[in-house]
């Protein structure tokens, strides 16, 4: 089928996730072809250094012959298996058995879904569905964070704390509610540290205080909050959420969808402070985005207190027909393997280094506000103004042309709506390939710099 054939189709019939659609339409697909390692290449055969592992996700890189086999043996042998009825397939088991000995050890069930999306709807649809049985129906509320995400299902989004995923959805619903962010770079409190997690913590406090104690379900947090900007909390502000919420008592959910199998430097961010929540939800880097899979973990004490409420012979309401899907769990077991055995979570540790040194240099640039990463995540945030810390003015609309040119330099990142560029490079990335990205990187910025308007704009 030729390109222009398809550029057509596509805007005649497919929908494309967080888009303009009309806007979209104007500007066509830019459609992938392949991809080796953390490099892409497009229909028309550009070759572009994936910077963001497509959405966060393809943490191992693209091609691993392993995980291809993994797969094909595993659709010959059992291509689908239920997960109803009490039926199951021996990888999802396997699955499940090994991924309980690698997260923190307050967790010891989980379901398997989807994706990040459906495993935070399902966290919300099982807390309620424990609150119910243990006696306390009263606890329907929910908190999270501004600048947060948690999925754009009819129930997650509401905990997303984002305009785009609220506007004309009729989210958040009345039991959801927000507290503001840890910002250090644009804090209202202090640029210290301690002050910025105890503001956190005050804020949470006021909050379940606001609504009342026996009122409030849960807190739900990511450790990093990426899709909000990669906005980086100072070290020890997730134990100190923990701390807070047990104090509360209300439920800890932390989302590692994005942060977990890597991209933070442990396996898990959690493992850096630590923390052990009552529940945990993660996705993309579980399968290395191979094929659709996320997971919900829970404690014992929540799986219990469903399991012998006091209509303990009733069926719990809640499934998927993909969940424990065998081809993505078999992906998921081998992708786990490349992460220990295999050494990648070794190599992107190792990395990682290299990464924080070159964004530290990036500071330097005169677009450049500020430069925050952990691991293998990180954001660089744009700025019209060093010292006043002033945004551009949207109307300029900075990401999209930004995107531009670095696609032309052969680079791809994430550039959000308010001119923060988002980072995951795959942790199998080499010391060259970052070498190739922050010098395509600096020459993209300054060729949008030499642009009259941007260059106004800053003057």
């Amino acid at each position: 089928m030729s390109n222009s054939r398809l550029l057509q189709l596509d805007r005649e019939h497919l929908i494309h996730p967080v888009v303009n659609f009309r806007a979209h339409e104007k500007k066509g697909v830019t459609v992938l072809k392949s991809g080796k390692g953390a490099w892409l290449t497009d229909i028309d055969g550009n070759r572009l250094l994936d910077a963001f592992s497509g959405l966060w996700c393809v943490n191992i890189g693209y091609g691993q012959t392993s995980v291809v086999e993994a797969a094909t043996r595993q659709m010959s042998e059992l291509p689908y298996a239920t997960g109803y009825f009490s039926f199951g397939s021996e990888v999802a088991i396997q699955l499940a058995a090994k991924l309980i000995e690698l997260t923190p050890r307050s967790l010891e069930h989980v379901y398997f879904s989807l994706g990040g999306s459906d495993a935070i709807d399902a966290a919300i649809r099982y807390i309620t569905y424990y609150f119910n049985a243990i006696g306390q129906p009263q606890r329907k509320h929910f908190i999270a964070l501004e600048r947060g995400y948690h999925g754009s299902s009819s129930n997650g989004s509401g905990l997303t704390g984002l305009p785009a995923f609220h506007d004309n959805f009729d989210v958040p619903r009345v039991n959801q509610h927000h507290i503001p962010c840890p910002y250090p770079y644009r804090s209202p409190v202090s640029d210290d540290p301690q002050a910025i997690i105890d503001q956190s913590v005050s804020s949470l406090h006021e909050k379940v205080n606001e609504l009342g104690k026996d009122q409030v379900a849960a807190f739900f947090c990511e450790p990093i909050m990426g899709s909000g900007g990669v906005i980086v909390p100072p070290k020890g502000w997730l134990k100190a959420m923990q701390n807070a919420c047990n104090d509360l008592g209300i439920l800890f959910l932390v989302d590692e969808v994005i942060t977990g199998f890597g991209r933070t430097g442990p396996l898990f961010a959690c493992d850096a402070e630590g923390v052990e929540p009552d529940l945990m939800t993660v996705a993309k880097g579980l399968t290395s985005g191979y094929s659709p899979m996320g997971a919900l973990f829970m404690s014992d004490e929540i799986y219990s207190g469903i399991a012998d409420g006091p209509n303990a012979s009733a069926v719990v309401g809640h499934g998927q027909t993909y969940s424990a899907h065998p081809v993505s769990a078999a992906v998921a077991l081998e992708v786990l393997r490349l992460y220990i055995e295999g050494g990648l979570l070794a190599n992107g540790q190792a990395v990682a280094p290299i990464f924080a040194q070159r964004l530290e240099a990036l500071s330097a640039h005169p677009l450049v506000g500020e430069c925050r990463v952990r691991g293998m995540l990180a954001g660089v945030e744009l700025v019209a103004n060093k010292e006043t810390k002033a945004r551009f003015d949207m109307a300029l609309n900075l990401p999209e042309r930004l995107g531009r040119i670095a696609y032309d330099n052969q680079i791809v990142f994430r550039a959000f709506a308010d001119s923060i560029l988002g980072f995951a490079p795959a942790l199998c990335f080499e010391e060259s390939e970052f070498e190739f990205l922050f010098d395509r990187l600096t020459l993209s910025l300054d060729s949008l710099l030499k642009e009259p308007d941007i260059r106004a704009a800053v003057a």
